[in-house]
């Protein structure tokens, strides 16, 4: 009960903690894909195919044995802010500390983003999947062949994370 009681103040705390003006977000995924463009090789070419990015320049995850993640992005097509949006998850397990990613979520399709929009919380994993791209050091990313039709990525401060996943994050349309 202790450790509930502890995850929903951590939910709320990071929850205003991090709510931003629609000019903080646009500022600050701009800085996302201007970094996703210098750090994978063939990424605008890549963002140009697309149908749509979600961005989520910060998405801060903490826990204790029960953890919790939030951030909020904006949904772009053909440069136009069409919504914006929060993630949020949560997780027990063996856990502690802090830390900050970046999310990037590509529709590569447009049925995948009016699937997407259509929703009035989209769960990955369940309302639909979402493929983390992996590639090696200098590999071009138009030279993977790449048939799913959501695709993220995820930044650390260190550069492109391995090993994770979106799967079990909400992503919620919100009002700002």
């Amino acid at each position: 009960m202790k450790n509930i009681l502890m995850l929903l103040l951590l939910c709320g705390y990071v929850t205003t903690a991090t709510a931003k003006s629609k000019q903080e977000i646009n500022i600050t995924a701009d800085a996302t894909l201007e970094r996703f463009k210098k750090e994978v090789v063939g990424g605008q070419q890549f963002l140009d195919q697309a149908a749509a990015v979600l961005v989520f320049p910060q998405v801060l995850k903490a826990g204790l044995g029960i953890g919790g993640e939030y951030g909020e992005g904006v949904l772009r097509q053909g440069g136009q802010n069409l919504a914006y949006y929060s993630t949020a998850a949560a997780s027990i397990g063996f856990q502690a500390g802090a830390q900050s990613k970046s999310v990037v979520v590509v529709f590569m399709t447009q049925d995948a983003l009016n699937h997407f929009r259509s929703k009035k919380g989209w769960k990955a994993g369940v309302d639909g999947s979402v493929a983390v791209i992996k590639w090696g050091v200098g590999e071009d990313i138009n030279t993977l062949d790449i048939k799913d039709p959501v695709v993220g990525f995820i930044f650390s401060n260190k550069g492109l994370m391995f090993n994770l996943t979106l799967e079990g994050s909400k992503f919620t349309e919100i009002k700002r």
